[in-house]
């Protein structure tokens, strides 16, 4: 029973031991148990147990306590941690035993003073150098249990650790002004470190809005109300003998942007509108400007209106004005962040700033021709706005209507020349400039002008020369003066001067009869020797002379013969049959050479056409066939020498007929044709062979082959017994020669050969002048039916054998023996 209730509660009927167990108590409580025996008669008396049980687990010593660890060594200090065992025994832990052994020792030592229940303990006064192992025991009420296991050993000495940071912010950070922000992280390090802050490579330091807060394992940096100033690249260092550690940190500070800088510029003034720019604000407040907002006002009235709130440009242009007015302009610039204080212009009035150029002064006229003149003019005043083109008009004098000549702007140049004038007329001419805002009054008009060209006399001719002579002939060349007098050259006007006399001759009475810059002169008389000198004439008189420069001995002069080919006269010429052979050279030689043409030696072709000039010959044959291939030569001949050339003509033609035509192993159903390739190939390659046949009792031909490039083929597809004529021609790629043609026609039919000899030939009947005859059919019938046999007779001794008689059966009666 429980102790506080007086109820019994039967455990076992059935025990037959002395022992039993109770199952079902609860932890914590106290009882009281009886028991009495049990025989066949009865039970006996309970004997009670005598002081109450209070049901608890048996009470043992702790387990080892675990996971003992060092946190940290000195050179004269060990600090160790530790947990609690997993079982405490049964009873609460009344005190920790820490034990040391010095290695090299046997016996642990106890180190912990009494009744230490911190599972923390540091160990002081070890002697530098020295290596120990540590382990702890727990203690309840029964003992001391079992020790933890023993640490690595453990040197004392001073531990280095690297530093290491741990950052609770970004690497950017954006803040708005007057709010405060925080730089915070953790840090660790041995020996411990040293904390830096830097901003912008600058240490920072404290005052009434910057703190900074270190612990042995946080930093701390805060900034109260910030300002725009605060904006910058902060920096913190961690640093110890070991080494160091930084952590960066782009801080922002944003505002609305300061005003657009000033003063507000009017860059167009207008009566209707004008334009107007600014400058960005010195400080985009930390974040890039959006827009600008631009309003207008009235400088008589309080009230701003809005132009425009969306432009990104520093320049705006403001509409919608009343001439006259005056009107102030403010601009504010806008960011993310809010809108800058504005910006606020002059008073400016609404009115044209600008105008016209005025009227350039009168014209000036130079070099006048008799289709064109050059305008010359002063630049006028440009109305405040830069010219940008002039306008140059004309008309003439007596003509009421002004043209314009210019097409294409005239800027900067203040000249121009105006062209197709009629000549003959009498022209004025006027000038207007414009700008940008548009253009302005015409300059008075020029005087008057005739278009016509002024003329004087031509310079002399240039570098008069002797170029050739013959016995009573010079032949004299020049180039045409570097002057015409503005005039047009008439001609020229030669004259010559025998040596010794004073008068000079003309060649040419007039300047007309000579407008070329050479001249012949004739009628001299041979072995003398004379001067000559030109002219030049226009309309304005004659030219200063232009003399030879040497004497001229009149003489036929000597050159040799020179030829100049074609490209026709290259060392093979190929014609088409049918077009036209064209053969040329230039010839040279003084005096002229005779020209002969020759082929293969001998007179040239009668339908030849051969032309000889002065400078050269010409051979042209017509329709050429292939006779006209061959060598033909050029010959020319003079007193000093002779030259010969040669050209290899080919007249590209159709080839002639194939040679030879033969038919052999004629069959009922073939036969095989032969032949020889043209004597003449036409001048090209063969290309094939065409070969036809032909029924004899038909008028068409057909071919049985157009592309062979054999001499020879075989003709299939036959009929029997029928008679066939063939021909066969050539072609190139020229086209198809004449055809050569079988002479008699060819009979389609196997070839026939004599039968073979009758077999067995014996007598079956004698008489006394007749014998009985037969015979068996030979074995060959040479190609075709037996039409019979012939029996012959001979009698013995003699030499020839006595036709006698042809049977068509295999058997015969010879009489008459």
């Amino acid at each position: 029973r429980e102790s506080d209730h007086r109820a019994w509660t039967p455990v076992s009927y059935t025990v037959t031991r002395q022992n039993a167990t109770v199952q079902g108590l609860t932890e914590g409580k106290a009882y009281f148990f009886r028991i009495a025996a049990e025989n066949i008669i009865g039970m006996g008396p309970f004997t009670e147990t005598t002081k109450e049980i209070v049901i608890r687990d048996p009470i043992t010593v702790p387990d080892r306590p675990e996971d003992l660890e060092v946190k940290a060594v000195t050179k004269n200090s060990v600090t160790l941690t530790w947990n609690p065992p997993k079982y405490n025994g049964g009873s609460d832990i009344t005190m920790y035993v820490l034990e040391s052994r010095l290695i090299g020792k046997e016996k642990f030592h106890k180190v912990t003073k009494e009744k230490m229940l911190d599972r923390k303990y540091t160990i002081e006064g070890l002697k530098e150098g020295d290596t120990y192992e540590y382990r702890v025991s727990a203690c309840n009420i029964v003992g001391q249990g079992k020790p933890s296991f023993c640490t690595k050993p453990i040197t004392c000495k001073d531990e280095i650790a690297p530093p290491s940071l741990d950052l609770d912010f970004r690497d950017k950070l954006i803040v708005r002004v007057g709010e405060a922000f925080s730089l915070t992280g953790r840090y660790s390090g041995k020996p411990a470190p040293k904390v830096t802050w830097l901003k912008d490579d600058i240490v920072v330091k404290e005052n009434d809005r910057t703190k900074i807060k270190t612990s042995p394992t946080t930093l701390c940096l805060g900034v109260l109300k910030s300002v725009r100033e605060d904006s910058g690249k902060y920096c913190v260092t961690v640093e110890n003998s070991t080494g160091s550690r930084k952590g960066f940190c782009q801080v922002n500070v944003v505002d609305r942007p300061s005003p657009p800088v000033g003063p507000v510029i009017f860059d167009e003034v207008h009566k209707d509108h004008m334009v107007v720019s600014w400058k960005p604000p010195l400080d985009d407040g930390g974040s890039e400007i959006t827009n600008y907002i631009i309003e207008k006002k009235d400088a008589h009235r309080d009230l701003w209106m809005p132009v425009t709130s969306a432009t990104v440009k520093t320049t705006c242009k403001i509409p919608k004005l009343l001439e006259g007015r005056e009107y102030q302009i403010r601009i504010y610039a806008e960011n993310l962040y809010g809108i800058s204080d504005p910006l606020i212009s002059d008073e400016m009035k609404a009115k044209d700033r600008f105008r016209v150029p005025d009227a350039p002064e009168q014209p000036i006229i130079k070099d006048v021709t008799k289709d064109s003149a050059v305008v010359v003019w002063n630049k006028p005043y440009d109305g405040g706005k830069p010219i940008t083109n002039y306008i140059v008009e004309k008309k003439e004098t007596m003509a009421t209507r002004w043209v314009k000549v210019t097409k294409d702007p005239i800027f900067p140049s203040t000249q121009f020349k105006v062209p197709d004038l009629l000549e003959g007329c009498q022209y004025e001419f006027r000038v207007s400039a414009e700008n940008e805002i548009g253009v302005g009054d015409p300059s008075p008009p020029s005087k008057p002008i005739f278009a016509r060209d002024p003329i004087a006399k031509p310079s002399p001719p240039v570098n008069p020369e002797a170029v050739d002579k013959t016995k009573n002939s010079v032949d004299l060349s020049w180039q045409p003066p570097r002057h015409d007098g503005n005039g047009k050259i008439i001609g020229y006007l030669v004259e010559y001067q025998k040596v010794g006399d004073e008068e000079w001759k003309k060649a040419n009475l007039t300047a007309d009869s000579c407008p070329e810059t050479k001249y012949k002169v004739t009628g001299l008389t041979e072995g003398l020797t004379y001067k000559f000198r030109v002219k030049a004439v226009n309309a304005a008189g004659e030219s200063e002379p232009a003399y030879v420069p040497d004497p001229v001995e009149v003489k036929d002069r000597l050159e040799p013969p020179e030829l100049i080919l074609d490209a026709n006269m290259a060392r093979e010429q190929h014609v088409k049959a049918g077009d036209t052979l064209r053969l040329s050279a230039v010839i040279k030689g003084v005096p002229f050479p005779k020209v002969s043409w020759k082929k293969e030696d001998h007179e040239v072709s009668p339908k030849a056409d051969i032309e000889v000039t002065g400078v050269g010959s010409k051979l042209e044959i017509r329709n050429t066939v292939h006779e006209d291939g061959g060598i033909y030569s050029l010959t020319v001949e003079n007193p000093a020498g002779s030259k010969t050339v040669s050209v290899k003509v080919v007249v590209l033609d159709k080839p002639g007929p194939p040679r030879n035509l033969q038919v052999s192993e004629v069959r009922s159903d073939s036969c095989y044709l032969t032949w020889i390739e043209p004597e003449d190939d036409g001048g090209s390659v063969i290309t094939n062979y065409v070969v036809e046949r032909k029924d004899v009792a038909s008028a068409q031909w057909v071919a049985i082959s157009s592309s062979s490039k054999k001499r020879s083929h075989m003709a299939k597809y036959l009929m029997e017994g029928t008679q066939y004529l063939f021909r066969v021609a050539a072609e190139n790629q020229f086209g198809r020669g004449p055809y050569v043609e079988t002479l008699k026609p060819i009979k389609a039919i196997d070839p026939l050969h004599p039968p073979g000899p009758p077999k067995n030939l014996h007598h079956v009947d004698v008489d006394k002048t007749e014998v009985s005859l037969v015979w068996n059919r030979p074995d060959r019938d040479g190609g075709a039916e037996i039409t019979g046999y012939l029996v012959e007779y001979q009698e013995d001794g003699a030499d020839e054998w006595t036709k006698f008689q042809t049977v068509p059966m295999l058997d015969c009666v010879v009489t008459g023996l």
